[in-house]
């Protein structure tokens, strides 16, 4: 792992950029609620499981880590955020080592959680005039033990028709945890 992968890409259809544009977002005093989901994939006797997190930690980095770190270990567990179906984040654990998948960096001038994440990633936000373009980061290779390649998933990143959710629906069906994670993302949303 450890590819860092920025790719601009323009945007299609209403963005958190556009949002940007009219001044709901951090820099400009704004606050939007969080909604969206997370979920958390571990192993459990040899057989991966997925359960829902609490809607609290799609604001939160720190919050999302720990449920990461309290999985067992077993196979590299993973949690995923879908925040507003306008960005979703992957962490992964192998061993002591996190890697981190942002969809697009832009949505860190709106959103604390990717904010956060482009701390960790020690990248600086982007500058205005960079607001209308997609901008994934992080290690797109963070599946490919399950058979889900990094040319795979920079194929699902470079999607402009395809929402989140359903980037995500790509990448669970292509490592087989379609069927739990569908479950578990209605549970998470069922919570709210």
């Amino acid at each position: 792992m450890g590819i860092k992968y920025i790719a601009r890409l323009p945007t299609v259809g209403v963005t958190c950029q556009d949002r940007v544009r009219r001044g709901v977002n951090g820099r400009n005093g704004g606050v939007m609620a969080q909604r969206g989901f997370a979920v958390a994939a571990f192993r459990d006797a040899g057989q991966w499981r997925c359960e829902p997190l609490p809607p609290a930690v799609l604001d939160d980095l720190a919050g999302l880590l720990s449920a990461l770190r309290g999985q067992p270990p077993e196979g590299g567990p993973f949690v995923i955020a879908n925040v507003d179906d306008e960005f979703f984040l992957i962490a992964r654990q192998d061993g002591p080592r996190i890697s981190l998948l942002l969809s697009d960096l832009t949505a860190a001038v709106e959103y604390p959680l990717a904010e956060q994440v482009l701390a960790r990633l020690g990248e600086e936000p982007p500058e205005d005039d960079e607001l209308d373009e997609v901008w994934p980061i992080g290690d797109l290779d963070l599946f490919t033990d399950l058979g889900f390649t990094e040319d795979e998933m920079e194929r699902v990143l470079d999607d402009l028709d395809a929402y989140p959710d359903e980037m995500l629906e790509t990448v669970v069906e292509g490592i087989g945890l379609a069927e739990a994670y569908a479950q578990a993302t209605e549970s998470a949303r069922v919570r709210r």
